[in-house]
C-alpha cells in the first residue's frame, strides 16, 4: 500500500531541493527583507512619530502590509522554483531517461510541483515568527491569519501548476519563466488595471444617465475582481470593503468563491496538460 502512494521523484526533489545552498540563500533573503520591513515599521510608528508606543489599530496595518508583501513575494518566487521544473531536465538531456523509469507522467509532474509548494511553504511556515509580532501588540485575530496562509497556499499551487505547464510545453528555461512571469502578471495587475477600467466605464454611463438599470450590475468587472489575488486579499483584510464592492458591481457573491473555484480550475487544466504533454515532447524530440 506503500509503494502506491510512494513518489520517488517527490523525494529525489526535497532532497536535492532542500540540500543546495541556494535555497538557504534564498530563504535567509527572504527573511531579511520582512525583517527589514518590520523593523522599519516600528520604527516609523514608534520613534519618527513621537508617540512611543504602538497602538492595536497600527498592529493591523502593519500585518495587512507585511500580508501584501509576503503575497508579492510569494508571486515573484513561485515562477522561479517551477518554470524549470521539466526543462531543466530536457536541457540536461536527463528527462528521456527519467521518463523510461516505472513513473507516470503523474507522479512526475505532481512531484515536481510539490517539491516546490514545500519549499515555499517552508518560507511560510519560517515567517510566522514575525507575525506573532502581529499578536503580541493585538488587532488581529487567528482567524484572519489562517484565511491569509490558505489563500498564499491556493495561489502559489495554481502559480506553480501554470509554471509547470509551461515547462512542460516549451523547450527552453528562459521561455517558460518568461510565459510564467506573464500569466502572473496578468493575474496580479492586469487584472486589476481591467478592474479600473470597468468601473471607470460604469461610472461614466450612470453619470450620463445611459444606464436603464437603476442599480449597478457589472459581472465583468466583477469577474477581474475576483481572481486578483491583491483584491480578495483587500477584501479578507478590510471587509467594508468587500461590501463596498458588492455594492459597486451590483453582485452580492462573495469573490473568495469565484476565486476559489477559478484558481482550482487552473490548477487542474495545467497539471492536465503538462501530465498529456509530458511523453508527447520526448516522442517529438526523437
Amino acid at each position: 500500500m506503500m509503494n502506491h502512494f510512494s513518489n520517488p521523484v517527490l523525494l529525489k526533489e526535497l532532497k536535492l531541493r532542500f540540500r543546495a545552498f541556494k535555497s538557504f540563500s534564498g530563504l535567509m533573503f527572504y527573511l531579511v527583507v520582512l525583517c527589514i520591513f518590520v523593523a522599519g515599521f516600528l520604527l516609523v510608528y514608534t520613534q519618527f512619530t513621537g508617540t512611543g508606543f504602538f497602538r492595536p489599530s497600527e498592529s493591523f496595518a502593519m500585518f495587512a502590509v507585511l500580508s501584501m508583501l509576503q503575497m508579492g513575494l510569494v508571486m515573484f518566487i513561485t515562477p522561479g522554483l517551477t518554470a524549470g521544473a521539466i526543462s531543466t531536465e530536457r536541457e540536461k538531456q536527463t528527462l528521456n531517461i527519467l521518463l523510461t523509469t516505472t513513473q507516470s507522467s503523474s507522479q512526475i509532474i505532481i512531484g515536481k510541483l510539490l517539491s516546490s509548494v514545500a519549499f515555499l511553504i517552508l518560507l511560510l511556515i519560517a515567517g510566522l515568527p514575525l507575525y506573532s509580532l502581529v499578536f503580541l501588540f493585538g488587532g488581529v485575530s487567528p482567524s484572519q491569519l489562517i484565511t491569509i496562509f490558505l489563500l498564499y497556499l491556493l495561489t502559489l499551487i495554481a502559480i506553480g501548476s501554470i509554471g509547470i505547464m509551461f515547462s512542460t510545453i516549451t523547450k527552453k528555461t528562459i521561455v517558460s519563466m518568461i510565459a510564467t512571469y506573464g500569466a502572473m502578471i496578468f493575474l496580479a495587475g492586469i487584472t486589476a488595471f481591467f478592474f479600473f477600467i470597468g468601473m471607470s466605464m460604469e461610472q461614466m454611463s450612470m453619470a450620463q444617465g445611459t444606464s436603464t438599470n437603476q442599480t449597478p450590475f457589472s459581472p465583468i468587472t466583477y469577474f477581474w475582481a475576483s481572481i486578483n489575488p491583491g483584491a480578495l486579499m483587500l477584501t479578507i483584510l478590510y471587509p467594508d470593503l468587500a461590501t463596498s464592492l458588492e455594492s459597486l458591481v451590483g453582485i452580492s457573491l462573495p469573490i473568495w468563491i469565484v476565486y476559489i473555484i477559478f484558481y482550482c480550475l487552473i490548477t487542474i487544466l495545467c497539471l492536465t496538460i503538462a501530465i498529456r504533454k509530458l511523453r508527447a515532447n520526448m516522442k517529438t524530440n526523437r
